[in-house]
């Protein structure tokens, strides 16, 4: 590229600003719709490797999974600004330098990108420095946007102004915003303040805890998903009416009919069907009878969703995983078995991609099989407006119809929690009715 003279005078005068040839940012991306931020766990190409469309540049870590970003241009890595192992990147920072010529790849060696850089949608070559006059004038414009209406709350009758960073930063950290002092114009709050706040605030915890006599302990860091989850859940139980509605269901029959399918599906090479492959389908026709159980509260209205997608709550050692099995009441339950089966071990491995854990309607979650819970109940999952949780089956003794006559029965808990604001106690009531009723004549599922 050759540089125009009047370029070439101001590199002569200001000889610190640098001329960069044509290149692209690389920035975080959302890989998913909760994501603010990510984990680089490994870098796949180095730098000075060509990439091309579709080639795996990294491994990010993301509040879901563990998530493979592929190149989007053809051209050389030029710079990694964010190696191996860096965490907590917000989505939109850059993360790396790609160029379109090999022979640029020297000039971006010693490149560092500020903490607040974002990629933008599409990098243009600086064919012309910007001068100091018009830098100047950029500083200028760099403190944060003057409060408006909607940047406003009020307490007590005094207002408190914050900026809209400030706010978000706040909200994401459960910072009340009217225990601190700003230390902006007229006392309004920055990002600065919440941060501080923050940093006290994790000093505070960390004497407290050394300030313990006695006390053998260990800081065990927390990964990006158990961050996101526990932030998820503590905004379900303080911002969501949660109640519960529980139900025994005698699974004698289910119990017999999965005796009868897997022999089928063992020689024809299936996967075996468990138990809680028969509560999926029984909670997917179930939603389909009762509709208005298949929503999401939207503040101006509820979203009444026409697909059944379940999501199946799975433990491993990385965290909490919610893969999800799309129309499962259109399913058979052999497909149900190998889907569950096979999103199970992704999410053993940590190789679960968005699609995999998208767009669910509904959750399952079963502590009865494999630990033996009883009872419990499990806290909804937002944006979905109820959550299952199964117990284990037990056996029971039932009295007969005449006087010193019994009979032995297994019993399964079920028990619904519901948001309040979407799902009304009958409403509720008349979906575990539905749900029971397939368990008790499970020969229904299969009509």
């Amino acid at each position: 590229t050759t540089l125009s003279c009047q370029a070439i005078c101001v590199l002569k005068l200001f000889p610190d600003l640098n001329y960069l040839p044509p290149h692209e940012a690389v920035g975080m991306p959302s890989l998913s719709p909760t994501m603010t931020e990510g984990n680089i766990a490994r870098w796949v190409k180095k730098e000075g490797d060509k990439v091309s469309p579709g080639e795996v540049l990294c491994e990010v870590e993301t509040d879901k999974a563990t998530v493979e970003m592929e190149c989007m241009e053809e051209g050389y890595l030029a710079k990694i600004v964010c190696g191996d192992g860096t965490k907590e990147i917000k989505v939109g920072e850059i993360i790396a330098i790609t160029v379109e010529e090999e022979g640029d790849i020297e000039k971006f060696k010693d490149y560092k990108a500020s903490s607040s850089a974002a990629a933008p949608a599409e990098s243009k070559p600086q064919s012309e420095p910007v001068e100091p006059k018009e830098e100047k004038k950029e500083v200028s414009k760099a403190p944060e946007p003057t409060a408006t209406k909607t940047e406003e709350s009020s307490q007590s009758g005094d207002r408190l102004f914050s900026s809209p960073v400030a706010r978000k930063l706040a909200e994401d950290n459960n910072v009340p915003l009217s225990s601190l002092k700003g230390t902006g114009p007229d006392g309004r709050i920055l990002k600065a303040d919440i941060e501080d706040y923050l940093s006290s605030a994790a000093k505070g915890s960390k004497k407290e805890a050394a300030a313990a006599p006695g006390l053998g302990y260990v800081d065990l860091p927390n990964t990006q998903i158990r961050k996101v989850t526990a932030n998820r859940l503590l905004q379900s139980k303080q911002t969501i009416p949660h109640y519960y509605l529980t139900v025994d269901s005698r699974v004698d029959k289910l119990i017999k009919l999965r005796s009868e399918l897997n022999p089928m599906q063992d020689a024809s090479g299936g996967k075996k069907i468990s138990i809680n492959d028969l509560v999926i389908k029984a909670a997917a026709l179930a939603l389909r009878k009762v509709p208005a159980c298949n929503s999401s509260w939207m503040n101006d209205f509820i979203r009444q969703y026409h697909n059944v997608n379940i999501n199946v709550a799975v433990q491993t050692e990385h965290g909490l995983f919610v893969p999800v099995v799309r129309d499962a009441d259109k399913k058979g339950l052999a497909t149900i078995a190998d889907e569950v089966k096979q999103l199970a071990s992704r999410a053993k491995d940590n190789s679960l991609k968005p699609e995999d854990y998208e767009g669910g309607t509904f959750t399952v979650s079963n502590l009865g099989g494999p630990f033996g819970i009883k009872q419990f109940c499990a806290i909804v999952n937002p944006p979905q407006s109820a959550i299952l949780a199964i117990g284990s089956a037990e056996k029971r003794v039932i009295p007969g119809a005449a006087e010193g006559q019994y009979e032995i029965g297994s019993f399964m808990s079920a028990t619904l929690s519901c948001d309040h604001r979407v799902i009304d106690g009958a409403m509720g009531a008349e979906w575990l009715k539905a749900f029971k009723g397939y368990l008790e004549d499970p020969t229904t599922m299969l009509l």
